[in-house]
């Protein structure tokens, strides 16, 4: 009993995360805006509340490569209310909130809390701060707020860090970025996106500003399910929050583009055989990424495979072209029709410039046989082939994904941002009739009687 209570009363020493946790604490160290975005129950909460209690105390174990503080720190924590935020950021970093007796069992060890921790006034049970010894010998502080409270209540002064759990309000986000803008000190984010596309996180998925970085972690990457297991609770869902609660994806509802499993269109990296004919499609950007994907298709099964993809903004013609020449000039390359405009400085057209450097640009813009461009005829042949088993995506085809799984629609018009390898590949699939087969090298052998040579 003695031995357990002492193991309960340091949680801390005995952390040990699984893949995609260590992950999220390693990203620490170089990106400040951390969103570690998670379906419900698989440890999201639990590892921001870890990290905080390592800044906390500075007890940073032998395996951790996240960032570190070398002295005492200040933190502002919390959730949507004052009541979850008792029962979730207060419990796991202090320990059940009605039983005083355990406190110190949570992510903050007993022998580090200094006194008894202040209680909120109007809310039972919950403490207002705690008061942490720090390795250093300084004492930390660990305040508590909440976002129902106002923007007013994450005024505080400067902080060395900022945990949200569950998703903030824009304002309040922005307040708790502000708050470390002194010391640059990290902002945690925790959440499952059940609110769909809000502004918080469109920060991270598609605006991507320097310095934020995106964590995601599906049922299957809890080390404490077994496959069967992760199923089993899938299953439970409805159809419409499986992706955000089993998979840590962002809530679409009906307004998905490709309302299909992700497990339904992905494969391992193929070796493509060579009589596969093969295409890419190019959308131009600047502001926005240029990107292009390249299609090899079995005509025999009428399947198309996207085996690689690429995606840069703020590059000219030259860079990409340098990008994309490698993977096969020889590859058509199907493109938009505003690749028929013309530079202001040189006057040529945008396919132009990309034919100047060696790409092999289709000689006319991407359209349907029947010479039409509708982009609701090329999504609708996308979302066929993939729900009838004749779409396939390499599964390291991260950013292609990334598209994929928040490509949707408002108010029934389709939504024109982090779209541009969606748009690269409905190019590819328009123009698939002029997709063509790898050339053969050339062998020489000598011709019959001769001493010359022929092909």
């Amino acid at each position: 009993m003695e031995r357990e209570r002492r193991r309960s009363e340091d949680r801390l020493a005995r952390y040990s995360p699984y893949a995609k946790q260590r992950e999220f604490h390693e990203f620490g160290d170089t990106y400040r805006e951390r969103l570690f975005m998670a379906g419900n129950q698989l440890g999201k909460t639990w590892a921001g509340a870890y990290e905080v209690a390592l800044h906390l105390t500075g007890r940073y174990p032998d395996w951790w490569k996240g960032k570190r503080f070398t002295r005492q720190t200040t933190w502002l924590c919390g959730s949507e209310s004052a009541e979850l935020t008792r029962k979730g950021v207060q419990r796991l970093l202090l320990g059940p909130p009605e039983i005083r007796a355990l406190w110190g069992t949570g992510a903050i060890p007993k022998d580090c809390i200094v006194g008894q921790p202040p209680m909120k006034p109007g809310v039972p049970d919950a403490v207002s701060s705690i008061s942490v010894r720090h390795v250093s010998g300084g004492i930390s502080i660990v305040k508590f707020a909440s976002y129902d409270q106002g923007r007013g209540k994450w005024q505080a002064d400067t902080l060395d860090g900022v945990w949200f759990d569950e998703e903030p309000p824009e304002d309040i986000y922005f307040e708790g970025i502000t708050r470390t803008n002194t010391t640059l000190g990290p902002v945690i984010v925790t959440f499952t996106p059940l609110k769909g596309m809000s502004n918080v996180v469109r920060r991270y998925l598609t605006d991507k500003p320097a310095g934020t970085v995106v964590i995601n972690m599906t049922i299957y990457d809890a080390e404490h399910y077994t496959k069967e297991q992760a199923d089993a609770i899938v299953a439970t869902y409805p159809p419409h929050e499986r992706e955000a609660r089993a998979k840590g994806i962002p809530t679409l509802g009906s307004g998905k583009i490709f309302p299909v499993a992700e497990e339904m269109i992905s494969e391992p990296a193929l070796q493509i055989p060579d009589h596969w004919r093969r295409i890419a499609g190019m959308d131009f950007g600047w502001d926005h990424p240029t990107a292009a994907a390249w299609i090899a298709y079995d005509l025999d099964a009428d399947c198309i495979h996207v085996y690689d993809c690429y995606r840069q903004k703020e590059q000219t013609p030259v860079i990409h072209a340098a990008a994309i020449k490698p993977r096969g000039d020889w590859i058509p390359m199907a493109w938009p029709h505003d690749g028929l405009q013309h530079d202001k400085g040189s006057g040529e057209q945008l396919a132009q410039q990309y034919e100047a450097q060696g790409v092999n640009m289709l000689p006319e813009r991407a359209t349907f046989e029947d010479g039409g461009n509708g982009v609701e005829a090329g999504l609708m042949d996308m979302l066929d082939r993939m729900q009838t088993g004749r779409f396939k995506v390499a599964a390291h085809l991260h950013e292609w994904f990334e598209e994929f799984r928040l490509y949707h629609r408002k108010d029934g018009k389709v939504v024109k941002e982090a779209d541009d390898l969606m748009a690269a590949t409905r190019y590819a699939i328009m123009m698939l009739r002029f997709a063509k087969t790898k050339p053969q090298p050339r062998t020489k052998t000598r011709s019959n009687g001769g001493t010359g040579w022929m092909s």
